[in-house]
C-alpha cells in the first residue's frame, strides 16, 4: 500500500511512490570499488648482500615503499589528525597514494611566518596594474603585499615613512615615471590556463591615493576607515607573492620551483632538505621537520633515499609496491652521511648556547633556580644526571628524549608538573622556539653528543 510499510521477516519494507521493490539493509553487500595501489608483478632487484649493518637493517625493515610509509612516514608526519601532514599541513602524506602524488609536486610556500619559505619555492607572483594620476604600472610581479594597520597620516607635500600605516606593495620593477604620488585603481592580475589558452584574470581591485618611496619598487596605498573592510578581503584572497619571503629575490625568476620529491634524486628533494635542515649544503628555512616526533634513524634515511632514488619519473602509486633496490642505491656505499644529527648540533656547539642564552638568568650561580646550573663548568656532566624533582628520569636521557626530565619540561608533558621552560616573568609565559626544540630533540635522539 502507497505510504505504508511493511515488516517483512525482519525488513523494514518502505514502498516509494508505489513501487513496491525494496532495499535489503540487512544484507551487509555495498558495492564499493577502493583505490588502493596495485601489487601487481614487482620487477625483481638482487637484494644487498654486503655487510654494511645499517643497510642490511634498512633492506630488513622496509624492503618497500609502502613498508617506508607505514613505518615512517605515517608514524613520524601524519600521527595526529588536524595537525602535522595529515589533514591540516601541506602535504597530506596520511595514504601511500597522497605519499606518492609528492613525487613531482612543486614545494609549497607557508604562508604566515615568510621567514620560514624557501626561496626555491616561490612562484611566479601575481602582477600589477596601475593607472590614474601620473602613475603607471603595467604589469609588475608583485614580490610581497602588507597591510600595516593604524591611523592615517598625511605627509603632505612629503612622501610617507616606509613603514607608515597603509597597504604597502613591493614590485619586482620600478614604477615608471617621474611621478612620486597620485590617485588610481589598483588591478591586481593572475595568469591561468584554460583549455590550452593562457589568459590573464583582474581578480581584485582598489581605488586610493598612492605613493612611491624608497627605489621606486615599492608602493603605500592609503588605507582609510571606510576602507579597511576592503583591504583586509583583499589580504585575504590570497595574493600569489612572488618573494614571499621578502629576502629580495624572486625565487620563480631564477628556477623553477623545488619539488617535495625529485624523481631520482633525493638530494634536491624539498621534504628531504626539511628533514636535512639543508640542501647541497644550502641552509633551508623553517624548523627541521619533524616537529613533534623524533628524528629519522639512519637506516630510515636510507631507506628513504634509496626509495627516491630509485623511484621512475611520471611514477604512481604502484611503484611504491616494488622492491627497493638497496644494492644498486648510491647512499648504500655510505649511509653514515644520511645521520640527521649533522655539523653543529652538539653540546658544545649548539644546545649549551640555547639552555645558556634562554635559562642562563635564572639557572646560574651557587643558588640556581630548581637547584639546575645550566652556564658554567661540568653542566652536560650534570644533565646526565637524575633530575631532582623526578629522581627516575634523568635530566637528559641520551637516545631517549620521552623520558628525559629537562626535555618534557620544555614542552610541556603531563608527567611534569610547574610551569613550562623558559619562564618569562613579564610575560607569564615561556617556551623555547620550534627550530631550538627541534635541535635539542635531535641532539637527544642522536645520542646527546658533548662535541664532534
Amino acid at each position: 500500500m502507497r505510504g505504508s510499510y511493511l515488516l517483512l521477516g525482519g525488513l523494514l519494507v518502505v514502498p516509494l511512490a508505489g513501487c513496491r521493490d525494496f532495499v535489503d539493509y540487512n544484507s551487509g553487500n555495498i558495492e564499493f570499488d577502493p583505490e588502493r595501489p596495485q601489487v601487481g608483478e614487482a620487477e625483481e632487484v638482487d637484494p644487498y648482500d654486503g655487510e654494511d649493518e645499517i643497510v642490511l637493517e634498512a633492506q630488513a625493515r622496509f624492503p618497500t615503499g609502502l613498508d617506508l610509509h607505514k613505518k615512517v612516514i605515517w608514524r613520524t608526519c601524519t600521527p595526529n589528525g588536524g595537525v602535522c601532514h595529515n589533514n591540516k599541513e601541506f602535504p597530506d602524506l596520511r595514504t601511500p597514494a597522497n605519499f606518492a602524488a609528492a613525487f613531482g609536486e612543486s614545494c609549497n610556500v607557508q604562508y604566515g611566518e615568510f621567514t620560514s619559505v624557501f626561496d626555491g619555492c616561490e612562484r611566479p607572483g601575481d602582477r600589477l596594474q596601475l593607472g590614474g594620476g601620473g602613475l603607471n604600472v603595467e604589469n609588475a610581479e608583485i614580490g610581497y603585499v602588507e597591510y600595516i594597520q593604524g591611523p592615517f597620516v598625511d605627509p603632505g607635500d612629503g612622501l610617507p615613512e616606509p613603514d607608515a600605516a597603509g597597504l604597502h606593495i613591493r614590485l619586482a620593477e620600478p614604477v615608471s615615471g617621474d611621478r612620486d604620488r597620485g590617485y588610481g585603481e589598483a588591478r591586481f592580475v593572475r595568469t591561468f590556463v584554460d583549455g590550452g589558452t593562457v589568459q590573464d584574470s583582474v581578480y581584485a581591485d582598489y581605488r586610493t591615493q598612492w605613493w612611491v618611496v624608497e627605489d621606486g619598487t615599492h608602493l603605500i596605498g592609503q588605507v582609510q576607515d571606510y576602507q579597511v573592510e576592503a583591504v583586509q578581503s583583499l589580504i585575504e584572497v590570497g595574493i600569489v607573492e612572488g618573494d614571499a619571503n621578502r629576502n629580495g629575490t624572486f625565487g620563480a625568476q631564477n628556477a623553477e620551483p623545488a619539488q617535495l620529491l625529485v624523481p631520482g634524486d633525493p638530494e634536491a628533494s624539498y621534504l628531504i632538505a626539511r628533514l636535512r635542515g639543508e640542501m647541497y649544503g644550502e641552509p633551508i628555512p623553517g624548523s627541521r621537520m619533524p616537529l613533534a616526533n623524533r628524528p629519522l634513524t639512519i637506516a630510515e634515511m636510507l631507506g628513504l633515499f634509496c626509495l627516491v632514488e630509485g623511484f621512475p619519473d611520471g611514477g604512481g602509486d604502484e611503484f611504491l609496491t616494488a622492491p627497493i633496490d638497496y644494492k644498486n642505491c648510491s647512499f648504500s656505499e655510505n649511509p653514515g652521511d644520511l645521520n640527521l644529527l649533522g655539523n653543529g648540533v652538539t653540546w658544545e656547539a649548539r644546545v649549551k648556547k640555547i639552555f645558556e642564552f634562554n635559562c642562563g638568568g635564572c639557572h646560574v650561580g651557587e643558588n640556581p633556580q630548581g637547584g639546575l646550573n645550566l652556564v658554567g663548568e661540568g653542566v652536560y656532566e650534570r644533565l646526565l644526571e637524575p633530575s631532582d624533582q623526578l629522581p627516575d628520569l634523568n635530566l637528559i636521557e641520551p637516545g631517549d628524549a620521552e623520558n628525559s626530565y629537562l626535555y618534557l619540561k620544555l614542552i610541556e608533558d603531563d608527567r611534569i608538573e610547574g610551569t613550562v621552560m623558559p619562564y618569562n616573568p613579564l610575560t607569564g609565559e615561556g617556551r623555547l622556539s620550534e627550530a631550538e626544540l627541534a635541535d635539542i630533540l635531535t641532539w637527544i635522539s642522536n645520542g646527546a653528543v658533548e662535541d664532534e
